[in-house]
């Protein structure tokens, strides 16, 4: 999948720290007019949201979006859960996915293309304490030597 015509909107980093990124999905998202507009001004958080599934339909939840400071009379809750639009395969593959242990749908990133939101769902799994001190570890261990071989450049 070509990365053209993509602009980030916003990255949910916790994520990829928290969760083990099995498998990653792009889907649309169903907004209100002054929610769209927030996104572009880039007016999102969302490292505590996941998805889940209902009556064949996914949902995302604890997804904030800031209300737009124009739009005055037709503003939007920007706490309220947001449908998410995939094919129905798609939705029955996930669901079957979430049904194991330990599974969770989470929002990877939201992000612009072609002119549309779209939303990088990840099939994510919980990482244990020891998995993330091993990633800190080894964070640190690049950045040392990422560092030494600067300084022999020099």
């Amino acid at each position: 999948m070509a990365d053209e015509a993509r602009k980030i909107i916003a990255q949910n980093k916790k994520a990829y720290f928290n969760y083990t990124v099995e498998e990653k999905i792009e889907c649309g998202i169903e907004l209100q007019g002054s929610e769209v507009k927030s996104l572009r001004e880039g007016k999102v958080s969302f490292p505590d949201s996941f998805a889940l599934i209902e009556r064949g339909e996914v949902w995302i939840q604890n997804c904030h979006i800031t209300e737009y400071a124009y739009a005055a009379n037709f503003g939007h809750n920007p706490d309220r859960k947001k449908r998410l639009l995939l094919h129905k395969e798609q939705i029955k593959r996930l669901e079957r996915k979430v049904a194991e242990k330990g599974y969770t749908l989470v929002p990877l990133q939201f992000y612009f293309k072609k002119g549309r939101v779209k939303l990088e769902l990840g099939v994510c799994k919980g990482k244990k304490v020891f998995d993330k001190r091993a990633d800190m570890k080894d964070r640190d261990v690049k950045r040392e030597l990422s560092r030494e071989f600067k300084d022999r450049q020099r």
